[in-house]
């Protein structure tokens, strides 16, 4: 039978027995709350634990800068051997990547239709020679009876005429024959300078001639080196005006030399000179083009290959940075400079070259200035840092660190 009296009280027990539990989670959660309001932020975070890093002073001083532009290698001379006459390639002489010298046959081009040319030529320069030896019987004939009124002048000046006639035939007849020979001397294929060869495409049967569009081979001269490289018109009028000189040719004779580096990023042994410039720039790159020379006695170089020429000027002033102090983002370089209440900030700098382990910056820092010297890997915009000042003689800028 149902009792509301005992209903009722089941119903306050619960509710006695619930209240405890409730109040306890009421707590927690007002704990909860109070505790993310005093939460330290991510600032604060970084205020209690601060690190000591070294902060560096930024100031000019004398520096050698080194600058590096990409360039293309090619050999001194390199010249496409190509056929002056037309026929079947009968002989090639020698093989891809040999070293020939200057006058050693390369290819041989069938000779016999131009043999048969000569022998044609010569023959018709005896003709030649046969009439005008005719017309030299007849003037010789002829003069004495003009001279004695036997004969009428018109038929001496008749002879005459055929006389130069019959010389300028001996002529051409000459020109014909000096011609065949030449081309059958075409027929044999000679290296016009000492040099490696390139690659053969063409092989033995082959028809060759001289409209080809493929040249025989490629023949490069590499005893030196040709590395050629641009400069935009910014670093342009920069290596003018601090290069000594009264002009580009004064200049480019004061310039120390210059340094190759290969595309194994290894140093070439050997220095070069800056010899050329070009004479305007190129309107399509906005750049011009330089030449630096390299010795290459020991063919370690071939045309074709790449590389970077790095120059070195000297500077009164500069500013340089440590590249153990800067990190690359999207391309840009950055530091961590000192801002008030020793707060970092992430600051662009504008290299414009190296110098030793250290970047020649053109903007984003001047002398003055304050950067966290090492340990950047773990710093972000607005941490607060304890700097400690680098002294000055305890490192050399432009130097290994």
């Amino acid at each position: 039978m149902h009792n509301p009296h005992q209903e009722k009280k089941s119903i306050h027990h619960a509710a006695a027995t619930a209240g405890p539990w409730k109040r306890l989670l009421g707590a927690l959660a007002l704990g909860g709350a109070l505790a993310g309001c005093n939460a330290p932020t991510e600032e604060n975070t970084a205020g209690t634990e601060v690190p000591t890093l070294p902060v560096l002073t930024i100031r000019e001083q004398p520096a050698t800068t080194q600058q590096e532009f990409a360039g293309k290698l090619e050999g001194r001379v390199n010249v496409e051997i190509r056929p002056q006459v037309e026929g079947y390639l009968e002989k090639i002489f020698v093989e891809e990547g040999a070293f020939v010298r200057a006058g050693q046959p390369l290819f041989k081009v069938n000779d016999r239709p131009y043999r048969e040319q000569l022998g044609n030529a010569s023959a018709s320069l005896d003709a030649a020679k046969a009439a005008l030896l005719k017309t030299q019987v007849d003037v010789d004939r002829l003069a004495p009876l003009v001279q004695h009124n036997v004969v009428s002048d018109v038929q001496l000046r008749t002879a005459q005429s055929n006389q130069l006639a019959a010389q300028a035939g001996v002529a051409q007849a000459e020109a014909m024959r000096q011609t065949a020979r030449i081309n059958l001397g075409y027929t044999t294929i000679t290296a016009p300078v000492s040099g490696y060869i390139g690659r053969i495409p063409r092989k033995i049967g082959s028809l060759v001639g001289k409209t080809d569009a493929e040249p025989l081979t490629l023949l490069s001269d590499i005893r030196e080196v040709y590395a050629y490289f641009s400069m935009g018109e910014t670093d342009f009028l920069a290596f003018t005006r601090q290069s000594p000189g009264n002009n580009i040719e004064e200049k480019l004779k004061n310039l120390p030399p210059v340094t190759l580096i290969l595309a194994d990023n290894s140093e070439y042994p050997e220095k070069g000179r800056i010899d050329a410039v070009e004479g305007q720039f190129d309107k399509t790159t906005g750049a011009i083009t330089f030449r630096a020379v390299f010795p290459n006695a020991n063919g370690l170089i071939r045309s074709g290959n790449t590389g970077r020429v790095r120059l070195e000027q000297r500077r009164a002033e500069a500013i340089l940075v440590p590249q153990e102090s800067t990190y690359e983002l999207q391309e840009k370089i950055f530091v961590y400079t000192l801002a008030d209440s020793n707060k970092v900030r992430s600051t662009a700098i504008t290299v414009t070259g190296r110098s030793g382990a250290s970047y020649l910056v053109k903007d984003g820092v001047k002398p003055g200035d304050k950067i966290v010297f090492t340990g950047i890997s773990n710093l972000r915009d607005g941490m607060t840092i304890a700097p400690q000042p680098v002294p000055d003689d305890s490192l050399r800028l432009g130097q290994a660190f």
